[in-house]
């Protein structure tokens, strides 16, 4: 998910094309017969793919619009290969699917990742010193041909403008803006990136985090991978922890973080939050909600 980019007063894009069960057993059937038997379910849509449940074992992820499509070509050249350094499972393409006359993009067949996404399920304490460990396996430099993203990993003062003007706008609705959020904002913008650039998931919020019992299974949604400062990631920690000390245990577990990376991951939790909470209020009170907490958080560590 991509909101900020995407995103207008509208809220969630539109689909530009009609993605039902009837045209995943059509392609499974065209392309991958040996799966076409298997029962097929609409599991979730979101601002990117449609992805639907295929059989126990797999799913069906689609893009429903073409600013999607190159990502999910990202995913399939990428993750195959990350996906053998981390700790937490990830999604590998079982299957790649091709464009046809009924649809026009990429598509793929993946392993089924059990889990309720850390928004709706608490992530415990416990899980700090794994996820510290995913985020510094995943955090090694990246080839010269690594996807490049123009909003993830970026110096923060490029997304600056965008992000004071959904700081006015939520001023008006909520209470969340505070001059103690402004200042932490601002000393973000200000911190230099004093890091190497590295590979990044980038979407690191809790809607691509999976969770049993509070015990994290899985990343997923891996569109965004892309080269650049790793702040972008670690501000998943205020995204993912409701507790302060399991906050502060994970920047000491993740280790050597610099200052300026501390307020800069900072900076990334706010951006996040701030997009997550507006266009929620517009069209999605889950991702409301989501937005609310990770402010609370920030403000809450300064």
């Amino acid at each position: 998910m991509q909101p900020e980019e995407k995103s207008s007063s509208i809220g969630t894009p539109v689909a530009e094309i009609k993605i039902d069960e009837a045209l995943v057993y059509e392609l499974l059937k065209e392309q991958h017969k040996d799966l076409a038997h298997l029962p097929i379910h609409l599991v979730d849509t979101g601002w990117d793919n449609a992805i639907f449940r295929l059989g126990n074992q797999f799913s069906v992820r689609l893009p429903r619009r073409l600013a999607a499509a190159r990502l999910i070509e990202n995913e399939q050249k990428w993750l195959p290969q990350l996906a053998l350094l981390l700790p937490i499972s990830v999604p590998i393409p079982y299957r790649l699917g091709k464009p046809t006359q009924a649809y026009p993009w990429q598509w793929s067949v993946l392993p089924w990742l059990a889990g309720k996404t850390a928004d709706l399920e608490e992530t415990h304490i416990s899980q700090v010193k794994l996820f510290a460990s995913f985020l510094r396996a995943l955090h090694i430099p990246a080839p010269f041909n690594a996807p490049q993203n123009p909003v993830r990993g970026v110096p923060l003062n490029h997304r600056a403008v965008f992000v004071q003007e959904r700081m006015q706008r939520l001023e008006i609705k909520t209470n969340l803006i505070t001059q103690k959020l402004k200042k932490t904002w601002n000393m973000a913008l200000k911190a230099p990136i004093d890091v190497e650039a590295t590979w990044l998931h980038g979407d690191l919020h809790p809607g691509n985090i999976l969770v049993i019992n509070g015990v994290i299974t899985g990343i997923i949604d891996w569109g965004d991978i892309t080269n650049g400062d790793r702040a972008t990631d670690l501000a998943s920690i205020w995204m993912l922890f409701s507790e302060q000390n399991a906050r502060q245990q994970a920047i000491k577990e993740y280790g050597n973080l610099s200052e300026a990376t501390l307020q800069r991951a900072k900076g990334w939790a706010i951006l996040f939050g701030i997009v997550l909470l507006e266009t929620g209020l517009i069209d999605n009170p889950r991702q409301a909600v989501i937005g609310e907490k990770i402010l609370k958080r920030v403000s809450e560590d300064e």
